[in-house]
């Protein structure tokens, strides 16, 4: 049986597939407490986006293109030097489920912020992008800890390099969960930075558990290079016991299954055991893996890069969307490239432009 034929068969077909619906807002007529396309479990953070120069890059020591973590005194120091452009809730899951809300699909998110004037803002976007905010307890975190923030530093070549202070969000558990909305989920949508998190890697396997008992599907994105080499022996067995659509760039999948190149990578997922797979290459596109097949799906053309950040979160945004209406693998492609190519052409990592309106203008959907 073909691979997306199976993932719209068994429990998962029985939720309502979702009506189309231009623009950001939050699809009309949905009450809190219904099913869900997609829950998205991930880091709740603030992102501060600032343009820097080339050579302001080496003051913060951190190589170009990657994500670290820091503490909260170095965090304060940063941001004070850093010309701030920008604040808007993010975070990668919580990227993705912006992406899905603007396509039209019912989503929902889980994760940690403070009582705090960033936890506000971060609660009020999600809301204002028609995802609903599923966090613990009742939306707030009630220890003295702050909301965390990114600083995105954006060069002039578009790359991004990441400088991230977690927080409140290092501290999801299990115990945050929201079990009820798991249950009634079509897929759990993992981000791969809460590997790094002891806490919140447990609460990653009981979702995961979770969503397979309802008859949902599981979701992992592998989210960074970095992350895939300090837990690469963990998130392959998590992959191949428990994840049915994986989703990775090329440096990341290449790490995660110890290949030369891009092409032997792509080999190496056919037998993880996933359903479904997305992989990106940035401006050579992706490949879609699915059965014993590999499809290259060409990326969007795009007159200027902006700001690279968030399209590979995008990119899953589409691909998954794709797959909540049952459409075929070179589709949920060209869906995740619509809307990568949308995000890397302005600052930020949240659409600007309506996604589902796009959509339709590229023939992708009606």
């Amino acid at each position: 049986m073909p691979v997306f034929q199976a993932l719209r068969l068994g429990q998962v077909s029985s939720f309502p597939v979702p009506s189309e619906q231009p623009g950001l807002a939050a699809p009309s007529g949905r009450e809190p407490g219904g099913c869900y396309d997609v829950v998205g479990i991930g880091n709740a953070l603030v992102d501060i986006v600032a343009v820097i120069e080339e050579s302001e890059l080496a003051l913060y020591g951190q190589p170009k293109g990657t994500m670290a973590l820091v503490d909260s005194e170095p965090a304060d120091a940063i941001y004070a030097k850093a010309r701030h452009l920008s604040s808007t809730s993010g975070g990668s899951a919580a990227n993705t489920m912006v992406g899905l809300a603007a396509l039209g699909a019912r989503c929902a998110f889980m994760g940690r912020v403070a009582n705090d004037s960033l936890g506000e803002l971060f609660a009020s976007d999600l809301a204002k992008a028609g995802v609903e905010f599923l966090s613990f307890p009742g939306g707030q975190d009630s220890s003295p800890l702050s909301t965390g923030r990114c600083l995105v530093l954006v060069t002039p070549d578009a790359e991004r390099t990441m400088l991230t202070h977690l927080g409140a969000a290092a501290h999801l558990r299990k115990e945050d969960l929201d079990m009820g909305a798991l249950s009634r989920a079509r897929f759990a949508y993992l981000e791969g930075y809460l590997w790094d998190l002891p806490e919140a890697k447990d609460a990653l396997r009981v979702a995961a558990a979770r969503t397979h008992q309802a008859g949902g599907q599981v979701v992992l994105t592998l989210s960074d290079p970095f992350c895939v080499e300090r837990h690469r022996s963990e998130l392959l067995e998590l992959v191949s016991d428990g994840v049915d659509v994986l989703l990775a760039n090329e440096a990341e999948i290449c790490l995660l299954v110890k290949a030369h190149s891009f092409e032997d990578a792509v080999k190496e997922v056919k037998g993880l055991g996933v359903r479904c797979g997305g992989l990106t290459r940035g401006a050579q596109g992706s490949v879609v893996v699915f059965e014993d097949e590999a499809l290259a799906v060409p990326a969007l053309a795009c007159e200027e890069v902006v700001d690279t950040t968030g399209a590979g979160d995008l990119y899953a945004a589409g691909f998954l969307y794709g797959l909540t209406i049952g459409a075929d693998p070179e589709t949920c492609g060209r869906l995740g490239s619509l809307c990568a190519g949308e995000v890397i052409s302005h600052l930020g990592a949240r659409p600007l432009t309506p996604l589902g309106q796009l959509a339709r203008e590229a023939g992708l959907l009606f």
